[in-house]
C-alpha cells in the first residue's frame, strides 16, 4: 500500500481533514525524511541511506518518526521526538494551550484529535520541523539504543 492508496480508503467525513493534517507535515519536515506506510500507517521515517542501523525493534525497517493515522474516533498523529524530548513535549502542550480551545488528548507520543474538533494545522507544521533527521538520530541513539 502506498500512503495515497491509504488516503484514498479513508471515508469521505474523514479525507479533507486527514489530507489536511498530512499536507501540514509535509509541509513541515525538514528535508531528508520519506514518506512510507510503516506500521499500517502513513509515516514519516529516517531512511536507512541516512542511518542503516535501521530501528532497534528491527533493524530492516527504516527509523520511525512521526505517523499518522485514522483510528475509529479520532486521526492521531504519533511523534517519537515528543516521547524522546520532554523539552519538544513542553513546549507542544504549552503552545497547544495557547492557540487550541479544546483540551489536549495525547498520549507518550500520540496526540489524538476527534473528528469534528478544532485542529491546529500551523501548529502541526510547526511541530514536523522541530526536528532534522539528524537531530532524531542523536536523540534516538541517545534515548533508545543502548
Amino acid at each position: 500500500m502506498t500512503p495515497q492508496e491509504y488516503i484514498d480508503k479513508l471515508t469521505e467525513d474523514r479525507k479533507a481533514t486527514f489530507i489536511e493534517i498530512v499536507n501540514s507535515i509535509r509541509n513541515g519536515l525538514p528535508a531528508g525524511f520519506e514518506e512510507c506506510i510503516s506500521y499500517g500507517m502513513i509515516g514519516f521515517v529516517v531512511p536507512h541511506s541516512l542511518y542503516p542501523k535501521g530501528y532497534h525493534c528491527d533493524p530492516k525497517l527504516p527509523l520511525p518518526f512521526l505517523s499518522i493515522a485514522s483510528q475509529k474516533n479520532s486521526i492521531n498523529i504519533y511523534h517519537m521526538g515528543l516521547y524522546a524530548d520532554m523539552n519538544l513535549h513542553d513546549w507542544f502542550v504549552e503552545k497547544y494551550k495557547a492557540t487550541v480551545k479544546a483540551k489536549l488528548d495525547m498520549g507518550k507520543s500520540c496526540i489524538r484529535f476527534k473528528i469534528n474538533q478544532e485542529i491546529p494545522f500551523d501548529l502541526i507544521q510547526e511541530l514536523s520541523g522541530k526536528m532534522t533527521p539528524q537531530d532524531w538520530i542523536q536523540l534516538y541513539e541517545k534515548a533508545f539504543r543502548k
